[in-house]
């Protein structure tokens, strides 16, 4: 019986050099080392934000139903409070995460939080300088 060959440079190469392999190698190497940041959210996060916070003030929403629509110039201008507020709160929380998920999150609630305020403070200040109804 015949020795088998031994396998050829060429061979070798071969299977050590599998194009398809080397690319999900690759693929995989560049994944590990991805990495999501949340904070600081972009300007156009933070834009997207405002507009939101304006058109749920301003327009038909659950918030609105219940505590009045606001203008949407003074909308404008109490959303852009709020959201600075709320940035600024959140930027000054400290987490070990690095990733900034949970300052993002308080961020979101700070938001929600200081739009409800808002919208209550602002109807209760409508209702009192409101005139009052005829007595009878």
């Amino acid at each position: 019986m015949a020795d088998p060959e031994p396998p050829t440079a060429n061979d070798s190469a071969a299977t050590t050099m599998d194009p398809t392999q080397t690319q999900v190698d690759d693929t995989a190497a560049k994944l590990n080392n991805l990495t999501f940041k949340f904070w600081p959210p972009t300007q156009r996060t933070r834009g997207a934000v405002l507009r939101r916070l304006v058109e749920t003030l301003s327009s038909g929403s659950v918030l609105s139903k219940r505590y009045g629509m606001i203008p949407e110039e003074e909308a404008s201008a109490l959303a852009k409070l709020i959201e600075e507020d709320a940035f600024s709160v959140a930027g000054a929380s400290f987490f070990t995460g690095d990733d900034g998920i949970e300052i993002l999150q308080v961020y979101s609630r700070e938001i929600s939080k200081r739009m409800l305020d808002t919208a209550k403070a602002r109807a209760a200040a409508v209702s009192d300088s409101a005139p009052s109804g005829s007595a009878e």
